[in-house]
Order: C-alpha cells, then structure tokens, then sequence
C-alpha cells in the first residue's frame, strides 16, 4: 500500500522528535487516513528549517516499508 501526505514542521516542532523524546509521529494522508510510525524515519529529511514537502509512505501487511519524499 502506498500513503501519501504533505509535512511542514518547523525544525522547532520537529526537534522532540529527532531528540527521541517523541518516539512516534500522527499523520493523515491525502486519502483522509491517520496513520502513526517511528518518527525517526523522518531525520533523513531534515534541514536545518525543518521537514517540508509530499511524502510516500509504503506498507506491506501494515509493516513500514519505506518513506520516500516526493516533492
């Protein structure tokens, strides 16, 4: 299954995250679903303003795949 959805967080918001203090992140995608993973796969998309942009997020049998970054 592929989930699509857009992030903008402020380096500031998505700092608990990248410390490990927040283990996981809430999205909900462009189809309307909410979907929870390990925030951790985001850090490879941090900049030093933040994350921002499209998102695909792949599952099998609801196991995390990958997150690439589409736009």
């Amino acid at each position: 299954m592929e989930y699509y959805f857009s992030l903008n967080l402020t380096s500031d918001d998505y700092l608990p995250y990248y410390q490990g203090r927040v283990n996981t992140i809430i999205v909900t995608t462009h189809q309307g679903l909410k979907l929870e993973f390990p925030a951790m796969h985001l850090r490879k998309f941090t900049t030093a303003t933040g994350i921002k942009g499209r998102f695909c997020l792949q599952t099998q049998h609801n196991k995390f795949l990958s997150l690439d970054k589409i736009s």
